[in-house]
């Protein structure tokens, strides 16, 4: 079997992100074609198993994720390299510097996912956002095969690289429905709390409607989260939640929701908003291309404050009709296109082709 190295996670079992929850099920459905090595960030886990199912843990003592993923991923695809695998999938981009020196002094195959256009998040400064984009170009161009997760990623990439790349999206059956199925009046969102999630926006359409919303998020890592907090916590019928990891708690709030709210504006394929749309829910999303891609123009869109306050009092006013329409819609989609075994097979796919 093909040696294959997955670079660029926290690591699995997945605890963290949307990159972990592929990996995850990646290797569940795959372990029996390849010989997986999955890095795995050492202070992620106080329990440190050698193994998950048939694949390889290796720990690397680095943060994955901030100021030190530059140096995990490099750490990583070092490592990878001198223990003899095949093919480093290396998911996100932070260590794309040292890909040229693989390409150069080895014949490893890379297959690069270039996450979302992560130089366009307004949490950078100039200078990160410059590195990033010089990162996004190396990993596209050193890349033997080149994964894009939603359709105007791939587009970009041919646009802006002249270079063909693979799309591949998200799963989302992971999740777990049918939990106490009592549709509640609440709202309901979940995200990083981060201005390109247009958190400020949601939080304020909310605060003029009157309408409830329950919010997940990490509100204490950030100035922007604990300003927000501070403001709309007062607001009765805004419930500010903290982070929950528990899938089965997650899905329970949401599954219940009357309608589902996606605000992320920056990124590809979003895994909460495939989430959202497996679970069958109504969803209002940020209008950007992104978000039309994955739902297929099918759900309801607003770009601003005003027009999301406006959705909410057209859909509260005998709009279920409309809303149960929706969710039909986002449950088909993502039946068709967000399952594991559809998104292991592309996979599987580009992974024989190298």
């Amino acid at each position: 079997m093909k040696k294959v190295a997955i670079i660029g996670t926290v690591g699995i079992p997945a605890g963290y992100g949307g990159f972990e929850t592929l990996v995850h099920h990646l290797v569940q459905h795959l372990d029996n074609e390849f010989d997986f090595t999955v890095y795995c960030s050492a202070p992620a886990y106080k329990d440190k198993p050698a193994r998950f199912g048939r694949t390889k843990l290796e720990y690397i003592r680095l943060n994955a994720n901030g100021a030190q993923s530059i140096p995990y991923d490099i750490v990583s695809m070092t490592s990878a390299v001198f223990s003899g695998h095949d093919i480093l999938l290396v998911l996100g981009v932070s260590g794309a510097l040292f890909l040229p020196f693989i390409r150069l002094f080895t014949n490893k195959k890379l297959i690069v996912h270039i996450d979302g256009l992560e130089w366009r998040r307004n949490k950078w400064n100039t200078f990160a956002k410059k590195f990033l984009k010089f990162s996004e170009y190396i990993g596209v161009k050193f890349g033997h095969k080149i994964i894009a997760d939603n359709s105007e990623i791939r587009t970009y990439i041919e646009q802006e690289y002249q270079k063909d790349s693979c799309l591949i999206e998200y799963g989302a059956d992971h999740i777990i429905q049918n939990l106490y199925p009592q549709k509640g009046s609440y709202a309901f969102s979940v995200c990083r709390i981060e201005p390109e999630n247009n958190i400020h926006v949601i939080l304020e359409a909310f605060s003029q409607s009157g309408q409830p919303i329950k919010f997940v998020g990490n509100w204490e890592k950030s100035a922007y989260g604990k300003a927000l907090r501070e403001k709309y916590s007062a607001f009765d019928n805004i419930e500010l939640l903290a982070p929950i990891y528990d899938q089965e708690k997650l899905d329970l709030l949401r599954s219940n929701c009357k309608v589902y709210i996606h605000g992320h504006s920056a990124g590809g394929t979003n895994p909460s908003l495939v989430e959202a749309m497996y679970l069958g829910l109504p969803i209002f999303a940020f209008d950007v291309p992104y978000n039309r891609a994955t739902t297929e123009d099918k759900c309801l869109y607003f770009e601003d404050a005003a027009a999301l306050t406006k959705l909410l009092k057209e859909k509260s006013e005998g709009g279920s009709q409309v809303l149960n329409a929706i969710g039909c819609d986002m449950k088909e989609i993502a039946k068709r296109r967000y399952e594991w075994s559809i998104i292991s097979e592309s996979y599987r796919s580009v992974l024989e082709a190298v």
